[in-house]
């Protein structure tokens, strides 16, 4: 019997890309420090763009001193009045000029240590724009139930509206070629950035890449800043943006 003859393996090649981490920040002194020492500890960015969003907490004494003590590629940009999270994004985008831009919350809910899985799509060339989703199977801290129902309301709301199988539209890891968003008019001031940006990706014509990530949720007590209020929002934003241009 003749051996089966042997079968070349394709490796696929890698991308050389630069990669600037836009972290959005409103009143998180007590870890903006940290998330950033992560961020730096990976060693990926060449970039990293913290936009504060009028704080009022002491975050900005702590991002003076980040400036005071000159963090290479690090660069701090101030919103003199609050004016939501999609708007901090915005201005980060803007303010990018490197490859690929990962969205990173200032807080402790997701591991910049992942950002090797999550840019490797990129790397290879089959993605453009690729989400961490919380629900495919990564290790995670359980979530609170209602928050969970949102969320899985919500993807399926953009599943059904833009032909799509998403399992985590509002993920905050949402990374991407920054000439996907270059052009793109984001309206969007406050946590309706999530579903605006998925919803205009996709009627790009762009499939999201999806790979799973660890989630370690915070509690309403340490901080966290999205309520139940935003979900109607969400939603209208979904449908808004499947008929309008």
């Amino acid at each position: 019997m003749q051996p089966y003859p042997e079968v070349a393996r394709h490796k696929q090649q890698k991308r050389k890309l630069t990669v600037c981490v836009v972290i959005p920040c409103y009143n998180e002194v007590s870890s903006i420090a940290e998330v950033l020492q992560r961020v730096e500890d990976v060693g990926i960015a060449d970039e990293i763009i913290i936009v504060d969003d009028g704080s009022t907490d002491g975050t900005r004494a702590v991002l003076a001193s980040i400036e005071a003590e000159e963090h290479q590629h690090v660069r701090i940009i101030y919103h003199e009045q609050n004016q939501g999270k999609g708007a901090a994004l915005r201005t980060g985008f803007a303010a990018a000029k490197s490859d690929v831009i990962i969205i990173q919350d200032a807080d402790f809910e997701y591991d910049p240590r992942e950002y090797s899985i999550l840019l490797k799509p990129l790397e290879e060339g089959i993605a453009r724009v690729v989400y961490g989703s919380r629900f495919l199977g990564g290790p995670r801290k359980a979530m609170n139930f209602w928050n969970m129902v949102a969320n899985r309301g919500l993807t399926l709301a953009t599943n059904i509206l833009y032909n799509a199988i998403l399992s985590d539209m509002e993920t905050c890891y949402k990374v991407f070629e920054r000439e996907v968003a270059q052009d793109m008019i984001i309206h969007a001031r406050g946590f309706e950035f999530e579903p605006e940006f998925t919803a205009k990706v996709l009627k790009q014509g762009i499939r999201i890449y999806e790979v799973p990530i660890s989630y370690n949720g915070r509690e309403w007590d340490e901080g966290k800043k999205i309520k139940w209020t935003d979900a109607p929002i969400a939603l209208w934003t979904l449908v808004k943006y499947r008929f309008v241009d």
